[in-house]
């Protein structure tokens, strides 16, 4: 169940600003929303390669840029969470999967939402949860199911 229009405070941040006429506000809100199932305080920031890295690094102990991390720090009865997303590791990802640059942001922050509400893929059931949940979510946002490339 998606959350209605006045139950996302969302910032939208471009430190990298390569991506962002294919980030209008307007989608960045319903793709979240799509993915939220209680009022959420969101902010999504877009950043370069040495930024996503050295996040990735300092908070993960991963030494590369990666696609989406969440920072979550509050699941209810507001989702409060920062949700950061390498426009350099989104575009190559986007590219290898012959996907539009706008079908992977909506998946990655559908993905992120759903990790700021708790889910996660880190056991085989969890992810064969998440996954469906995401592909469900896609799919009502008329996205191809992000799993079947």
């Amino acid at each position: 169940m998606a959350v209605a229009r006045d139950d996302l405070s969302l910032s939208l941040q471009f430190a990298d600003a390569s991506h962002r006429a294919e980030l209008p506000r307007h989608k960045v809100a319903r793709w979240i929303r799509a993915a939220l199932q209680a009022p959420g305080e969101i902010t999504v920031r877009i950043v370069d390669a040495d930024e996503g890295r050295a996040l990735n690094r300092d908070y993960r102990g991963k030494d590369y840029a990666t696609n989406v991390l969440t920072f979550d720090y509050s699941h209810a009865p507001v989702v409060a969470a920062d949700l950061i997303l390498c426009a350099p590791v989104v575009e190559a990802e986007a590219r290898a999967q012959g996907i539009t640059l706008q079908a992977h942001y909506a998946h990655l922050l559908v993905h992120g939402t759903l990790h700021a509400q708790g889910h996660d893929h880190e056991q085989e059931d969890e992810a064969v949860e998440m996954e469906a949940e995401e592909t469900r979510i896609l799919a009502a946002l008329g996205y191809d199911d992000p799993y079947q490339r």
